[in-house]
């Protein structure tokens, strides 16, 4: 039961939204819908005149020709290289002089670590000895 519901429902909307047919009622309803434009026509001359006004003609743009010419092939340089200079270490006071030694630097700090190295002096030496 509710399916043949809802067919008929769905014929009827269907029905409902066909378009009605076009009668013209004759003659006499073209010439009368005719003569309505005609006479309600009048109402929309203000807007054509005023929009005649003010829309402006484009206005006239003159390009003038592109300029004809021959580029020129673009020129490939070698580039010039050059080594750059070779830097010089840094002086680095390997030696660390003090009254009783003194610490000496081993190493470059690249390929072997730093290194200090203490030296002491050799005692000073005795007296002469007494004859």
């Amino acid at each position: 039961m509710k399916k043949l519901t809802a067919i008929v429902a769905l014929g009827a909307i269907l029905l409902a939204l066909l378009p009605a047919p076009a009668q013209a009622h004759g003659a006499a309803g073209a010439a009368l819908a005719l003569g309505a434009f005609a006479v309600f026509s009048v109402l929309f001359l203000p807007f054509a005149l005023l929009n005649a006004a003010v829309a402006a003609p484009a206005p006239v743009v003159y390009t003038p020709p592109t300029p004809v010419y021959a580029t020129p092939s673009p020129v490939y340089y070698t580039p010039q290289y050059s080594t750059p200079p070779a830097s010089v270490p840094s002086p680095i006071n390997r030696v660390v002089v003090y009254p009783h030694g003194r610490y000496l630097l081993y190493g470059d700090g690249v390929t072997a670590a730093y290194r200090w190295v203490w030296v002491p002096n050799p005692p000073p030496p005795g007296s002469a000895p007494v004859r």
